[in-house]
């Protein structure tokens, strides 16, 4: 939690600093009330035999002060703008108390008093919003930890995305793992968006990182996994259709091959130095849905030389769409990427390209995205 805090406390000092925001509009607006300020002092000079002085446009500068700046430096632009209204109008004489200047006197204190108070509502509604915003990544590192480079003999790369705009996680789930039945991997995907597919997501993770170090047969850790969704499905807010397409692999600790328990997601694919192609599963239901079927799911075993690459993926890769509705064709893709033979087969340039060229791929909205690329060292 100590991530929290100290993006918590920097983001509210941050926001009381006396200066402006790098970039977009606030920079621009940072200098807007000296820039009013200031035309209205030469202007309002150049015309100084005209019968009425232009002080009343300073009235504007208190609220776009507020919009980025701190209390303390609104009072003080109310109280130049203030003064400057008091001392254009002098310099004409018989106008400093003539009836509508004090109406624009008072009118410029009472608008930057009310500045004020904005300008502090905003300074907390950002704190709050920094604040917030540390505490979700602080939970996607709970949840959703980093991708570690090496697990034991398995080098490995990857990356996720949360589909929906402004949140850190979303319905796709992934874990890795060293435990004494060799490097476990579980990557998932869970049926619908929302507060219900990340209560699931963290039930399912929860029970995998237990889970993995317990059992000894794939199927049988498929089977806690779907105990987990069982349970959280019956809870009082739970989702009773709740099912979730998920890959467990098993890398054992001698090396040399891969194991696969396949529930209903897109098979992994093989990525060697004389092409890919598609690992053979044997897929069964969806987690949350094995009481429709029978028996335990079956573990499929593959060779796996140093040097190959497995990919995992979830359907926000596979099903992002072109500007003509076409889906995105990973093998061909990469096939035509890496088949050359003159690129390595490395996992983290493997993930790079899938992450790029979804994004020149996808024509308009993203799912939820995850990634994963494993060989053996």
């Amino acid at each position: 939690m100590s991530h929290a805090s100290e993006g918590g406390a920097g983001g509210i000092k941050r926001l009381s600093r006396w200066r402006p925001r790098s970039g977009g509009y606030r920079t621009w607006v940072w200098w807007l009330p000296l820039l009013l300020i200031s035309v209205d002092v030469v202007v309002d000079l150049a015309l100084l035999h005209s019968r009425e002085p232009l002080s009343f446009l300073l009235v504007g500068a208190p609220p776009l002060s507020a919009a980025t700046r701190s209390p303390r430096h609104t009072a003080g632009i109310t109280v130049v703008c203030v003064g400057l209204e008091m001392w254009m109008a002098s310099l004409r004489p018989g106008h400093f108390a003539e009836q509508h200047h004090v109406a624009i006197y008072i009118a410029t204190a009472l608008i930057g008093i009310a500045s004020i108070a904005l300008s502090r509502q905003r300074i907390r509604a950002e704190a709050s919003l920094v604040h917030a915003r540390s505490v979700a990544e602080a939970m996607q590192m709970t949840l959703l930890r980093p991708f570690p480079k090496r697990l034991g003999p398995v080098r490995a790369a990857g990356f996720y995305e949360a589909g929906e705009g402004g949140t850190l996680v979303g319905g796709d789930l992934y874990e890795l793992c060293e435990t004494p039945f060799g490097v476990r991997v579980v990557l998932g995907d869970v049926r619908g968006k929302g507060l219900d597919a990340v209560q699931t997501v963290a039930a399912v993770l929860g029970s995998f990182r237990v889970s993995a170090h317990e059992w000894t047969d794939l199927s049988r850790l498929a089977e806690r996994l779907e105990l987990s969704i069982a349970r959280n499905a019956g809870c009082p807010a739970g989702d009773e259709e709740l099912f979730v397409t998920a890959l467990i692999l098993e890398f054992p600790p001698g090396g040399g091959s891969v194991r696969i328990v396949d529930r209903g997601h897109p098979s992994p694919l093989l990525l060697t130095p004389q092409g890919t192609q598609r690992l053979r599963t044997a897929p069964g239901l969806p987690l949350g849905l094995g009481e429709l079927g029978r028996g335990s799911a079956e573990v499929t075993t593959h060779p796996l030389r140093t040097g190959e690459v497995i990919l995992l993926y979830t359907d926000g890769v596979s099903e992002a769409r072109n500007a003509g509705g076409e889906f995105y064709p990973v093998m061909d893709r990469l096939t035509a990427h890496f088949g050359d033979g003159h690129r390595a087969l490395d996992p983290e340039a493997l993930v790079s390209f899938i992450r790029a060229d979804t994004d020149k791929w996808s024509a308009g909205g993203k799912d939820d995205r995850a990634v994963i690329a494993l060989t053996l060292t």
